[in-house]
Parts: C-alpha cells; structure tokens; sequence
C-alpha cells in the first residue's frame, strides 16, 4: 500500500496489475480543521482501498527536508540537526532516507501520530521523504546532457527546487508559491545565486503548475533553455501516467 501525505491532503494507490492504469489510485477527501492522522484512521474505515489484505506500506510524507552530505551524518544528532534548521515542527520525530546515488541523506518530520495509526494497520512500513522518487530520478535524467540544469517541481501549493552536480545536490529548497510570479521571483535568484549560465544552461518545471503558458513564457524572456517535463512523454506513454491528477512523486516511485 502506498499512502501519500501533504497538508489537507490524503492520497492511496497500490499495485494491481489487472487495473487499467496497474495501480488503484484513490484520493481522499480529508476533513479541513482535523489532523492528518485523524483523517488517516477514519479513512481506515471507509476508504475501500485500504481494506485490501497486505502487511505492507510505503507513506510518502509531504514535511521539510534537510539534506546532509553522507560524510558528515551522525545518526545521533538527527533531531538536533532538523530542529535547529527547520522551525515548527517540534514534537514531531525526525526520520531519515539514505541517497545513495546523490551521497545525502534526507531528514524529515513525521508526526509521531501518524506514524502510530499506519503502524497499527501494518507490520512493515517505509517512510519516504516526498520528494525522494522525484530527486531520484530526475538525477538520473540529468546526465541526458553536460550542461548545468536547475529543477522546478511544483506540488501541493510550493515549489521545490534543486540542482546536480555530478553525484551531488549543490541545491535544494523550498518555497511557497501562491501566484506563478512568485516562482519567477525565486527561480531567477536561485540561477543568478548558482552563476548559471542564461544562455546555456537549462531549466526544467515540473507537476501541478497554475498558468504553465505564463509562467513558462516570462521565464524564456530571461533563460532560453525551458523545459517541461512530461512524465507521459518521459515513461513511454505508460499507463499510470493516464491518470488524471496522479503527483509526479507517484509516479516516479512506482516508474522511477
């Protein structure tokens, strides 16, 4: 069973390869003003997905990231090192995710109730920073070409973006976006912060985006390598990808 988890957000799949799409995918409608893990337990009783027999789970949980270069991880100071630089998420518990590929590790908050309603349902579960299947892949796609690339994914009303250098982040950071402009705003200083190259290098958007044409048109007035991704086109018109309103996030755990 896959359960994603964003703010106000609830979203369950797993595998079912006599599915059209060879996943069930079903959203569901949490209640504004209610925790999360509220909301997951009363979906435990009526969300018809959930009632399939299995013992395991993967929740792909929507918090802030904090990366760390491998060498320098201290299993130890987990909670130290999230708390001091991410703020309002105190009482929650830090979990980690081993990059391998990238020589990072993710650190993320999950809310300690949470984690107790999907493990009473479950005997073994995986915890999974949100935008792990997304950096993963999009990692392996940057070595399409040698040039520089910066990454834009845009999801649950924030963008997220990043940036590889060789086997490596150099960058990653998120930033709420309430109108398109504002992704204009923080994607050129993040270029101008990493001396990228205007004409040269390449820009990549991606996921749920507000007014794509107009946020894709006023970025190649400054940048003229513009991309989006389209995960259709990206896995060979595979049948998840036909699924309206599916995150890339889903789709890159279950294709990537």
């Amino acid at each position: 069973m896959t359960i994603r988890v964003s703010k106000g957000s609830l979203i369950f799949a797993i595998a079912d390869t006599d599915h059209p799409h060879n996943i069930i995918y079903e959203p569901y409608t949490a209640k504004s003003g209610v925790s999360m893990a509220a909301n997951l337990r009363e979906a435990f009783k009526t969300a018809d997905i959930l009632q399939r027999s299995t013992h395991r789970a993967q929740v792909l949980v929507d918090t802030p990231v904090v990366i760390v270069p491998i060498e320098e991880y201290d299993e130890t100071k987990n909670d130290i090192l999230y708390h001091q630089a991410i703020t309002g998420y105190e009482g929650y518990a830090v979990e980690s995710n081993i990059l391998p590929d990238l020589n990072a590790v993710a650190l993320f908050a999950l809310n300690k109730d949470l984690r107790l309603v999907v493990e009473d349902h479950y005997s073994d579960v995986r915890f999974i920073a949100l935008m792990r299947p997304v950096w993963t892949y999009m990692h392996r796609r940057s070595f399409v070409s040698s040039r520089r690339k910066l990454y834009a994914h845009f999801h649950d009303g924030k963008m997220e973006a990043f940036s590889f250098e060789r086997n490596r982040f150099v960058f990653a950071n998120q930033y709420p976006i309430k109108e398109w402009q504002d992704a204009v705003f923080f994607l050129l200083f993040i270029w101008k912060q990493l001396a990228m190259d205007q004409r040269a290098d390449e820009l990549y958007l991606a996921g749920d985006i507000r007014e794509k044409e107009d946020l894709t048109a006023m970025l190649q007035k400054y940048l003229s390598k513009v991309s989006f991704i389209n995960p259709k086109a990206d896995f060979n018109r595979a049948a998840i990808t036909d699924i309206k309103g599916i995150p890339l996030d889903m789709v890159t755990l279950y294709l990537g």
